[in-house]
């Protein structure tokens, strides 16, 4: 039997649509062996509603931490999903290392003030092969910061199917090598199947480029809502065994380990 986890799971404290408790029933009911709480957070000076503010974080901390205590059934993990933006360093390192976490999601929704994943609007009339070659160099470069356990929906620019006309491989090549050389895992994101895009972040075809230089992998769900946890999960560890994957990491206190499935 797979030992599934799903450290990719938002709750109130952001944008998700029920509480961490309704969470837990959920994971536990699905079978998972460990769930993991990834509320959004941004280290941007405005204010945005799908994000918890800094001062947010000691209760969430709380609360995830006494949901440790009261569910031995479960192993849960406090993580968050921070989002990487250039130039905000200082704030990052405040939020990663105020709290214990068990891992940090890093992820790139921004180019510029504009995120990539809210609408097509984003990507009319412009430039697509430029925006692929920007969102890849982003997502590097998050990788190359040391600052994140987990690169979440590694190519989430594909949300919305707007694609380029050359051939991208190299951009794959690209992320694959930075992802080794950084020594950074990469999830299969089970929620783009929900979305526009009908399908898993990162492009199922480049999954053997990842097994082949070695990167970690783990499946989340990137839920909102309870019933999404570990949804499509024997699919996406299906498709991994296919591309050459036979171990899944796992997290705790920011230290990885390799569990084989």
């Amino acid at each position: 039997m797979i030992y599934k986890t799903d450290y990719h799971i938002h709750t109130t404290y952001s944008d998700g649509r029920d509480g961490p408790e309704a969470c837990v029933a959920a994971a536990v009911k699905a079978g998972l062996r460990e769930v993991g709480f990834s509320d959004h957070i941004t280290p941007l000076d405005q204010k945005q509603k799908w994000c918890m503010e800094y001062d947010m974080l000691p209760g969430y901390t709380e609360h995830i931490l006494r949901l440790k205590k009261e569910h031995p059934e479960i192993a849960i993990r406090l993580g968050i999903e921070l989002d990487y933006v250039p130039g905000k360093e200082k704030i990052t390192e405040k939020i990663i290392n105020g709290f214990p976490f068990d891992f940090i999601i890093g992820s790139v929704h921004y180019m510029g003030n504009e995120t990539v994943d809210l609408g097509p609007e984003f990507y009319i009339g412009k430039n697509i092969s430029m925006i692929y070659e920007n969102y890849f160099n982003m997502v590097c470069e998050a990788a190359s910061t040391g600052f994140f356990d987990i690169i979440g929906h590694p190519d989430l620019v594909r949300i919305h199917r707007f694609m380029p006309d050359n051939d991208i491989t190299q951009l794959y090549t690209m992320m694959a090598s930075s992802f080794e050389i950084h020594d950074v895992a990469f999830e299969v994101n089970t929620n783009g199947r929900n979305k526009p895009l009908h399908d898993f972040y990162p492009d199922r075809k480049y999954l053997p480029l990842f097994a082949g230089h070695g990167v970690p992998v783990c499946v989340n769900s990137d839920a909102h809502s309870p019933e999404r946890i570990g949804q499509f999960f024997d699919e996406a560890y299906e498709l991994l065994k296919r591309s050459g994957y036979s171990e899944m990491a796992v997290f705790k206190n920011r230290e990885r380990y390799m569990i084989p499935f």
